[in-house]
């Protein structure tokens, strides 16, 4: 789902140290220093400190406590998502559920010897994990004989392979799994936030109903989604077409903290691969 977003004139450099401490912050949970970035770029950290100021006042990042690096907001996950988005678009024949990562490839290609050392090893890791979830996707799919148990099946790997709570829409009922590997998550410590889920979790079900998104993949961040804005999680949800409705939802809900460029990717292929075997 794309939203409209602030006009935000990044440089290459201040574009990357955006990117690198989203990707850093969904690994460790941790706000992400300009010691650590330093490294990555081979600047000085009080170079990689004036660049995050200017990150901080366009409103990408924050710095929770003094004493701590900086995290990212929810416009700088959208600058993120929106870029990735983007890039599919002026790339046409990029169709294949490993599009995001050739995407990324891309990308990376910008960068210094010493950040693109360490993200062709991520990446590498990345994409074989993908493929794995991928193939379980399949898997799951394709051993069930109702379309119900196929649905059901294809969340509960999303699950599995996310960490996230899962969802889908099985006419019209909607199947959850995974609420409690989702409160693990450092996040959810508070129980103020846990309640705010639980309270959008309750509105979800009528909401999709009603709003029906649209897009092949949907993705809400944060303070965007419609019925828990205060809620700081992201819900991705890909629509589909099943033998109950041709708007089938499947999808995931956890933190904002999230492998976007990986989630995205098994969220969509989900979606496709259940209306591949479902909608006939």
């Amino acid at each position: 789902m794309e939203y409209e977003q602030r006009n935000t004139d990044l440089s290459e450099r201040q574009r990357e140290i955006l990117f690198s401490i989203i990707e850093e912050f969904a690994e460790t949970a941790s706000p992400v220093g300009s010691v650590t970035l330093a490294k990555l770029f081979s600047v000085s950290p009080a170079t990689i400190r004036a660049e995050m100021a200017r990150l901080e006042m366009a409103g990408l990042i924050a710095q929770p406590h003094t004493s701590a690096g900086r995290v990212p907001t929810d416009a700088g996950y959208r600058y993120y998502v929106n870029m990735l988005n983007n890039q599919t678009n002026d790339m046409p024949g990029l169709e294949t559920e490993e599009s995001a990562y050739e995407i990324a490839d891309s990308v990376d290609k910008s960068y210094n010897d010493a950040r693109k050392d360490i993200l062709g090893q991520r990446r590498a890791l990345e994409r074989r994990s993908f493929q794995r979830g991928a193939h379980a996707l399949t898997v799951r799919v394709n051993s069930q004989s109702r379309a119900d148990a196929a649905i059901r099946g294809a969340v509960d790997a999303l699950v599995e392979l996310t960490g996230n709570l899962g969802l889908a829409t099985i006419g019209g009922q909607l199947y959850l799994a995974g609420i409690a590997k989702l409160f693990t998550q450092p996040e959810f410590v508070d129980t103020s936030r846990v309640q705010s889920v639980a309270k959008l979790l309750d509105n979800l079900e009528p909401w999709l109903r009603e709003a029906a998104p649209g897009e092949a993949l949907n993705i809400f961040i944060g303070h965007e989604n419609p019925i828990g804005k205060n809620s700081e999680v992201s819900l991705i949800i890909s629509k589909f077409r099943s033998p109950y409705s041709d708007r089938s939802y499947i999808g995931v809900l956890g933190p904002t903290r999230q492998n976007y460029l990986r989630v995205m990717g098994l969220v969509k292929y989900a979606g496709k691969k259940l209306e591949e075997v479902l909608y006939v």
